[in-house]
């Protein structure tokens, strides 16, 4: 079964739209998450998108080490939704801040290692995946050079991961286009 994207905004029901998708595929679902509680704001994202989803789907916490868990909970007759890769790519910037000016992500060893991992697998995966990201280049140039790398990046994984999916869906005002598929 294949891969797809499903790309939009902050609160453009890109969320919503994956498990949509999900429920609607009539496969067993696990959901990937890649959310960290670090402070009380984000602990109260995560228990909203967790009080949202139904009780029966089997959720896997996997802020770094994506593609083992995808490994892992992948399989035909199964739906995955990865929610999301704009998140696990922020995690796998730490330390981005001390690299030196006009450096690129290439300098830091978990980021390329992860991501080449996770490309590597996505045309092997059996079953169904949705990946959801966000698009983060439609809005201001960001002000600081760490915020010009993280959307630099956001944009490079998802344009690779766009590639690699059979389907591509943006998402705005919670309305579904389809770009690819």
């Amino acid at each position: 079964m294949p891969c797809e994207l499903i790309i939009g905004g902050a609160r453009s029901g890109k969320s919503r739209h994956a498990e949509q998708r999900a429920a609607e595929s009539g496969l067993s679902v696990h959901v990937i998450v890649t959310a960290e509680a670090l402070d009380e704001e984000m602990r109260l994202r995560i228990a909203r998108h967790q009080a949202d989803r139904p009780a029966g789907w089997k959720v896997v916490e996997a802020p770094r080490g994506l593609a083992a868990a995808l490994t892992a909970e992948a399989a035909e007759g199964r739906c995955v939704v990865v929610d999301c890769l704009t998140l696990w790519l922020a995690n796998l910037l730490a330390g981005a801040e001390n690299l030196p000016p006009g450096a690129d992500a290439e300098q830091l060893p978990a980021l390329t290692t992860e991501r080449a991992a996770l490309l590597g697998l996505i045309p092997t995966l059996p079953g169904k995946v949705l990946f959801v990201a966000n698009e983060v280049g439609l809005g201001l140039v960001p002000e600081t050079p760490l915020g010009r790398l993280f959307r630099d990046e956001a944009g490079r994984l998802n344009q690779a991961v766009a590639a690699l999916c059979d389907g591509v869906t943006l998402v705005a005002a919670g309305l579904p286009l389809r770009l690819k598929g």
